[in-house]
């Protein structure tokens, strides 16, 4: 059945040239047929060398319409900062003994916030967390003496990005159970977030191409045009 589902999800779409965000939007709706809500995938293939610093873009923004998913944020505090973060429902909140945990394998987050006063102590956690790119980072909002409004960032729809070694950004910008409309919301203010996030040194397009999927469907291909 599954490989009946896939067929009929690419049915048709080898001739479809690229197209307009509507018309993408409701192409990749449409063939998200999974039997659970597919997270809708955008991948921005961008003219950047990721080797060079100033050219491995890298952040966060907010979408508009929310991402769909529900993220477990973990914070690196101790005392009245440790008790604001579980006020402003961290997940999961320590210090020595977090990082224990965390040493160990146990990683049962999606988001890590730190004050400043605990980068000492993550220091000994970057080989754990970088890889699964959870390390807190002042330039990202996740090293903050102000956890509480860095943890309602991370629940209301905030999505990290950066290129992978081929210049791609890829991001979850919603789900296949998002109304067409806000998912153009929130994909028209992700695309513009990573245009303002153009390096000086580009030359030439700085973006190659722009599509749009969903976790088990097919992908589409936009008009730059368009956006």
């Amino acid at each position: 059945m599954a490989g009946k589902r896939i067929k009929k999800a690419y049915e048709g779409l080898d001739s479809v040239p690229a197209c307009t965000v509507k018309e993408a939007v409701r192409i990749i709706k449409e063939r998200a047929t999974a039997k659970f809500d597919e997270t809708i995938e955008i991948a921005i293939n961008l003219n950047v060398d990721p080797r060079k610093s100033e050219q491995n873009i890298r952040g966060v923004t907010q979408l508009p319409a929310g991402t769909g998913k529900s993220l477990r944020v973990a914070v690196f505090a101790k005392g009245p900062k440790a008790e604001e973060a579980r006020k402003a429902g961290a997940d999961v909140v320590g210090d020595d003994d977090l990082a224990e945990k965390v040493q160990g394998g146990e990683i049962n987050f999606d988001r890590c916030i730190a004050t400043p006063d605990m980068m000492g102590l993550l220091g000994k956690l970057a080989r754990v967390l970088g890889p699964r790119g959870l390390m807190p980072n002042p330039k990202l909002g996740t090293v903050t003496m102000d956890v509480a409004e860095a943890i309602k960032a991370a629940k209301g729809g905030q999505v990290e990005y950066r290129t992978d070694k081929a210049g791609i950004i890829h991001a979850g910008i919603g789900k296949a159970s998002f109304s067409a409309d806000n998912i153009e919301k929130n994909l028209r203010s992700f695309v513009d977030a990573i245009m303002k996030a153009k390096p000086t040194g580009v030359k030439g397009s700085y973006v190659k191409n722009i599509s749009l999927s969903s976790t088990m469907g097919p992908s589409v291909r936009i008009e730059a045009g368009d956006l």
